[in-house]
């Protein structure tokens, strides 16, 4: 196991915070899933929460 100086690491990415709205058309949300996002989060929320509860269809059709 190793230790790591928690000054030593950047949390900038990990708190970086996106409009929900900006968020889903970056990512190419439907509607649907913006309005759910919206009620969960409000507004805003960081890049961790919206990644972690977006839901998105698989990229494949069979």
């Amino acid at each position: 196991m190793q230790r790591v100086d928690p000054k030593s690491i950047g949390n900038e990415a990990s708190n970086r915070v996106w409009s929900v709205e900006d968020f889903a058309k970056r990512n190419r949300l439907t509607r649907i899933e913006e309005v759910r996002l919206l009620q969960l989060f409000g507004s805003y929320a960081t890049a961790s929460e919206l990644q972690h509860n977006a839901k998105r269809p698989p990229r494949y059709h069979q």
